[in-house]
């Protein structure tokens, strides 16, 4: 427990000036972040049988991220559509030696830990205070959940990928993610209250989505952490599973003018 909070005490803060900073600094983060996620992403695969040889989603993986620490946006999608048709296009041409699922896992690692990452960067640029309302409702949903679980909890999730899990839990961290939706509203006046409480309960839905789904890779290839990195935490995709799927929510719905 002691390492868990120390762990948590140097890294919240870490990871919230670096995002304060924005520019270079953010971005060599993500960069960081999105290799040790994809590293343990693979090594995750090939624990579950999945995959056998990493470098291919290694060398891609590299070089989709040299396009993003040069500023090339453009280029990202078309190369993120290539890699589509090469793993995809490696079980045609190699049925029946290479299954459907393990082409499908090499595809994720380029887009599940590699591109969901660079959304923190990208959300920056609309400002910190959007980055900082994620953050707290990821944060917010996850703790709500659990106190909310452990003292009222008794129906189960997801029993078979996380049984700790409760229903109950799941609504308390919608109610805790309103809550703060609701504080930063007032004190930013960002948008409006819609706007805001229906992005917090979407983002809080996305958030225990992307730790279900996390948890289940980890069932599949019977490990308990996806790393060790983070002493009392876990590996970095323990930490980060539900912000990979909260923060391109919340930049989409700012891009595309539904919330801003």
């Amino acid at each position: 427990m002691l390492k868990r909070i120390l762990s948590a005490l140097i890294g919240a803060p870490l990871l919230l000036v670096l995002t304060w900073l924005g520019g270079w600094y953010l971005s060599i983060a993500v960069v960081i972040l999105a290799l040790l996620g994809l590293k343990e992403f693979l090594q995750i695969g090939q624990k579950a049988g999945l995959i056998n040889r990493l470098w291919p989603a290694v060398v891609y993986s590299i070089l989709w991220l040299a396009i993003f620490l040069l500023g090339r946006t453009e280029w990202m999608l078309p190369l993120a559509i290539i890699w589509f048709m090469l793993t995809f296009g490696s079980y045609a041409l190699r049925y029946p030696n290479q299954s459907l699922a393990s082409s499908t896992y090499y595809f994720l690692a380029l887009i599940y830990p590699v591109f969901l990452f660079t959304y923190l960067y990208s959300l920056r640029e609309f400002g910190v205070s959007w980055c900082f309302l994620v953050f707290l409702l990821v944060w917010l949903t996850d703790t709500g959940a659990f106190f909310v679980g452990n003292t009222l909890g008794k129906r189960k999730l997801a029993p078979k990928v996380s049984p700790n899990k409760t229903v109950e839990g799941a609504v308390g961290g919608l109610v805790t993610a309103l809550v703060c939706g609701f504080v930063f509203w007032l004190i930013t006046k960002q948008a409006t209250l819609p706007a805001i409480l229906v992005l917090s309960l979407l983002t809080s839905i996305a958030s225990q989505i992307g730790d279900l789904f996390e948890s289940a890779l980890k069932r599949t290839a019977g490990v308990k952490d996806s790393g060790r990195l983070i002493p009392g935490h876990g590996g970095i995709l323990d930490r980060f599973d539900s912000f990979l799927f909260a923060l391109p929510l919340v930049f989409f719905s700012i891009n595309l003018g539904l919330v801003g």
